[in-house]
């Protein structure tokens, strides 16, 4: 992460979790947000049978929302405060089918500018056995009035 700067990481970490709860998206998706930090968000969601695509595995819709959102608080993370974020463009590859019990995704701050914020995320499938990555993004985001 370079050119970010976060003063107090307990008011950050509130700001990041109050705005989350306003996400409607992540509620009917079951996600939560498991862990904020500098330039780092992490989300979670359930697999279950509400989000699944024809062949049993977990959609491709829920792997890019949750990594989407991910890599945003990571982004709002380093913005001013009474600031919020928006996405300006994000492309995913879809590296392996999201089969398991849950999705996690991880997104960081690869640069933040005086505009604009690079971003990216990796998506991995859990089961009790272990994890496997199964989608990556990158993108930009924006500072946006609340």
């Amino acid at each position: 992460m370079d050119d970010a700067t976060v003063v107090d990481g307990d008011a950050v970490a509130a700001r990041l979790r109050h705005s989350f709860a306003r996400q409607t998206m992540m509620a009917t998706l079951g996600a939560e947000m498991v862990e904020t930090g500098a330039g780092r968000a992490v989300i979670a969601a359930p697999i279950g049978a509400h989000v699944l695509q024809q062949h049993g595995a977990g959609h491709a819709g829920l792997a890019f929302s949750l990594g989407d959102s991910a890599a945003g608080y990571a982004a709002l993370s380093v913005m001013a405060a009474g600031s919020e974020v928006m996405t300006v463009e994000m492309k995913i590859n879809l590296l392996s089918p999201a089969t398991g019990d849950r999705l996690v995704a991880e997104g960081r701050v690869v640069k933040a500018g005086r505009r604009i914020v690079v971003v990216a995320a990796d998506v991995w499938a859990e089961t009790a056995a272990g994890r496997k990555h199964v989608a990556m993004l990158q993108g930009t985001m924006i500072p946006v009035d609340p």
